[in-house]
């Protein structure tokens, strides 16, 4: 009897000093892990990396450090190592057949990195949805919209849908087009709208741009306005053209018609 509360006296302060000692690792761990992703978060870490390499790697590694740091108090209780392997291998293959959209994730997630559709920063549309790219990490896509709402995206449907990328060059082109009466002379129309766009200092001069009558619709002659400019420049130049172009036509006196039809009765 005394042999056995011997045996449980020594169990127990073993065990004890396992969970004591797992506790402290697993305190100790948790705390470096965080300090080494704040430090990897910071401008001045991994700056040779692409903002979307990094925001990935560094999900990566946070994750990948997190699973070590579980085995590694797992050993300490006294698991053995081969089972903690043959225990994790098992569920990495339950976990994969369950999980089969976070792995399709962490899959998409790799392919935008490696084909670069886009990146951190760029403007996007994809799936009806749009906005700036704020992190690519090992699941998902966040953008911001315009109204400053954040979406976030899975890797997965991501790499297999359609996107739009509004910033991958440098230039864009504005289209816009311009309604004007039946009435109006063609040239003095193309002439008008062509001085104003020489004028403007965010067109791109020395690109193709033009104005021309693009079609004869129900009410209107309809003239394609086509500039170039800076992609950064895109929307000022847009709102800028539109308010120019129609207190030019007035100044004028050329008519933006609204829709009307001519409707003759025979008595």
């Amino acid at each position: 009897m005394e042999k056995f509360l011997e045996k449980l006296v020594d169990g127990c302060i073993d065990i004890s000093a396992k969970l004591l000692l797992a506790i402290v690792i697993l305190a100790i761990g948790s705390k470096l892990i965080k300090i080494i992703e704040n430090n990897l978060r910071k401008e001045n870490k991994l700056k040779h990396l692409d903002a979307s390499v990094k925001g990935f790697l560094i999900s990566f590694i946070t994750i990948t450090s997190k699973i070590v740091l579980f085995i590694v108090i797992l050993h300490i209780l006294g698991v053995p190592t081969a089972s903690i392997i043959t225990v994790f291998g098992s569920c990495a293959v339950a976990v994969g057949l369950a999980l089969q959209g976070g792995l399709s994730n962490i899959a998409g997630g790799l392919m935008i990195l490696i084909f670069k559709p886009f990146k951190v920063g760029d403007y996007i549309e994809v799936s009806g949805k749009e906005g700036t790219v704020k992190s690519i990490t090992m699941f998902y896509t966040t953008i911001t919209t315009f109204d400053n709402k954040l979406i976030q995206l899975p890797n997965g449907n991501l790499s297999n849908s359609n996107i739009t990328n509004y910033t991958a060059n440098k230039k864009r082109r504005v289209d816009i087009d311009i309604s004007v009466s039946y009435s109006s002379d063609i040239d003095k129309v193309k002439k008008v709208i062509n001085q104003l766009i020489s004028k403007n200092e965010l067109v791109l001069q020395e690109e193709n741009n033009y104005v021309k009558l693009s079609k004869h619709d129900d009410s209107a002659l309809v003239f394609a306005v086509r500039v170039w400019t800076k992609t950064d420049n895109y929307w000022d130049l847009y709102f800028d053209l539109m308010e120019s172009i129609k207190k030019t036509l007035d100044k004028n006196k050329i008519e933006i018609p609204f829709p009307q039809m001519d409707v003759h009765i025979n008595k």
